[in-house]
């Protein structure tokens, strides 16, 4: 049982002779790596990996892992750690594909560097002296990204002969991460490990084809604007490109969303559109344009509000805390959806209800649709991909997109920027713009929203019918001073500070670019204001 006064560091020590090993440690907000400087401290929680911090570092630690197993095998070979995938790490090989018995030596070898429990040691190294050691190890993805950085020293880890730069905390050890498998995919492997949900469970791989082809997608993209990394971009920034990078990436999106628009009219028969993604992958404004784009198709779309389908709240589920489920499928009204939609579908005309979020209940609204012969519906929301949802009409006349802001950059080989950090500040910058929430309100009601999205979105990401990759490979350049200021300010008191730090070392990372380079019918404007599709 924890002692709820804390414990010493060499308590905390003392505890990583159980099974269950402490990997950080942490007082109030504030979290430490388990190494000698904590020496005499007192009052310190153990952190365990079922804790999103001592999850991020278990992960983190497990990269390093592989790619310390990796070079020790496969000594001139380059391995890049791209973007997550299936509770697990996709991973591939330059210029080389693994067979089946290397991938199998190369688990083999992560084992045995857990099994003895190696040291993971951290040193301070001068800046100059870090990128030196990087540029003669051809490392020019982090030799650019810290090149102009405002440091004095960086703090480097070490493991066997391998030494590396990571974003974010360590365990002290290897023997903090035996839970892990290697699978064979496409044409590298995906790294697994536990959720931070389920700490002590590691399930099997589960390919997600659909979604691994728009990674690819994104990928073909990085290679056009010659961008793979945060280091390659800003040196473009730098150079006087931001334009011209602005102007492609929006392009890309446009041809995208012209691409699905084209894809939807070639399926004869198709008079639902229904978009889902999660919080802050901007849904809005892509209806939006993709309503442009089907309209030079010679369709008319027709938006139709899936949250004026509420249950009233007096009947709206609730969680196990007591608080209302809003995001929960049982949360609509299903039957009345679907008998209005197959009405209009029928070519009866229909008033649609209208909610009322203050009072929690439906009327009747003044919206009355009938749909035309060239007529299609645009239905947004969480529900969109759920077979449950209409699951009483034709599926021919259903087409599904799912949208997220996925990973389109990393800071190099070996360290990504995580899907949801992209979210998280994009959600920051409009709470702070167009509801007056504070980063940190921001990230205190996140794990909530995430946690009904791994519910009710992404078991069902493969029913789609068409992927959108919303993020823009410059947008944390643009939400950078968005964000930034105000992460700052939030204090080691707060529960968020850890994430906060995390996120400011992420931003600073990247070169500015102006507000004033993003056009209005960017996704990214529903964000830092000025969309002309989105109502603040």
């Amino acid at each position: 049982m924890e002692k709820i006064e804390g414990y010493s560091y060499e308590e905390l020590l003392a505890l990583r002779k159980g099974t269950q090993k402490p990997i950080l440690a942490k007082i109030q907000g504030e979290y430490f790596e388990l190494h000698g400087q904590l020496r005499g401290r007192q009052n310190l929680q153990p952190v365990y990996r079922g804790d999103y911090v001592g999850h991020k570092a278990y992960e983190r630690t497990l990269s390093f892992i592989l790619v310390t197993a990796f070079h020790r095998l496969y000594a001139h070979r380059d391995l890049i750690i791209d973007h997550s995938i299936s509770r697990g790490l996709y991973c591939w090989v330059k210029d080389y594909v693994l067979s089946t018995e290397e991938l199998q030596r190369l688990q083999e070898e992560m084992r045995q560097i857990i099994h003895k429990d190696l040291p993971i040691t951290k040193e301070c190294m001068l800046l100059q002296d870090a990128l030196d050691y990087f540029q003669k190890r051809g490392h020019d993805d982090k030799y650019l990204l810290l090149k102009n950085m405002d440091y004095q020293e960086v703090k480097m880890y070490r493991l066997l002969d391998e030494c590396a730069y990571f974003y974010g905390k360590m365990a002290p050890s290897t023997g903090h991460t035996p839970l892990f498998q290697l699978d064979g995919y496409k044409e590298g492997f995906v790294m697994s490990y536990p959720t931070v949900k389920d700490p002590e469970i590691l399930r099997p791989f589960s390919p997600q084809d659909k979604l691994f082809e728009i990674f690819k997608e994104t990928a073909r993209w990085d290679e056009l604007l010659g961008v793979n990394y945060v280091g390659y971009l800003n040196e473009k920034i730098r150079q006087g490109e931001a334009r011209n990078l602005v102007n492609i990436t929006e392009a890309l999106h446009e041809k995208k969303i012209a691409y699905i628009a084209d894809d939807i009219k070639a399926r004869e028969g198709v008079k639902i559109v229904l978009i889902a993604g999660p919080s802050s992958s901007g849904k809005t404004s892509f209806a939006n344009r993709l309503a442009v784009q089907l309209r030079v198709n010679g369709l008319l779309p027709i938006a139709v509000g899936m949250d004026d389908y509420f249950v009233p709240r007096r009947l709206t589920p609730k969680k196990a805390d007591g608080s209302y489920d809003f995001e929960s499928l049982e949360a609509i009204e299903l039957d009345l959806f679907e008998r209005d939609m197959a009405k209009i579908l029928a070519g009866e005309e229909v008033t649609l209800p209208k909610f009322d979020f203050k009072t929690g209940t439906r009327g009747l609204s003044n919206h009355r649709v009938k749909l035309p012969e060239n007529g299609v519906l645009i239905i947004e929301g969480i529900h969109g991909l759920n077979p449950r949802l209409l699951q009483g009409i034709d599926k021919g006349v259903k087409f599904k997109v799912y949208i997220s802001a996925l990973t389109v950059l990393n800071l190099d080989k070996h360290s990504r920027i995580a899907t949801t950090d992209v979210r998280k500040l994009r959600r920051m910058a409009r709470d702070y713009l167009s509801r007056g929430y504070s980063p940190e309100d921001t990230l205190l009601i996140f794990p909530s929203v995430s946690q009904g999205e791994k519910v009710n979105i992404f078991p069902y990401q493969e029913e789609a019918d068409a992927m959108f990759n919303s993020t823009l490979f410059y947008e944390l350049a643009v939400l950078k001073k968005h964000t930034l200021k105000e992460l700052l300010k939030i204090s080691k008191e707060s529960s968020t500070y850890e994430e906060a730090k995390r996120l400011i070392t992420i931003l600073r990372l990247f070169e500015d670019i102006e507000d004033d380079m993003v056009p209005t019918n960017s996704l990214l404007r529903e964000f830092i204001g000025g969309s002309q599709f989105y109502d603040y």
